[in-house]
């Protein structure tokens, strides 16, 4: 995702305090306009996009569901946050294997090189189709 001139507007007219204090006031009206924004965000993308953006945010929501603490939920989004970058399949291990592609042996792939499949492609003929 890039972080295009309307993002960055978004960002720009976000008031820390007056969240905070929403969020102690009233935790419901707080959450009604967190999900709001965050449908917002989404809509801005392509359709083709909006499945991961959704999927991704799905995982946020349930994490921090499953957290005992607000702390405890920030850990873990952090964690996963971190594992996007740096882990096996991770953003650093894609970009290693970008910059040097040949630098594997099969036996032992780099995180996110998986092999390619072979398959037969079969071609239909549609005028010859009944239905």
């Amino acid at each position: 995702m890039s972080i295009n001139k309307q993002n960055l507007n978004l960002f720009a007219q976000f008031n820390f305090d007056e969240w905070a204090n929403l969020a102690t006031s009233n935790p419901d009206e707080f959450e009604q306009r967190r999900q709001n924004c965050i449908e917002q965000f989404i809509e801005r993308y392509p359709a083709s996009r909006q499945k991961r953006l959704r999927g991704m945010q799905f995982r946020i929501d349930m994490e921090r569901k499953r957290a005992r603490t607000p702390m405890g939920a920030c850990v873990k989004l952090s964690s996963m946050m971190w594992d996007a970058v740096m882990g096996d399949e991770g953003l650093v291990s894609t970009v290693k294997l970008l910059v040097d592609p040949g630098n594997h042996t099969d036996n032992n792939p780099k995180p996110g090189l998986r092999k390619q499949e072979s398959a037969k492609i079969l071609y239909f003929n549609k005028n010859k189709v009944k239905h």
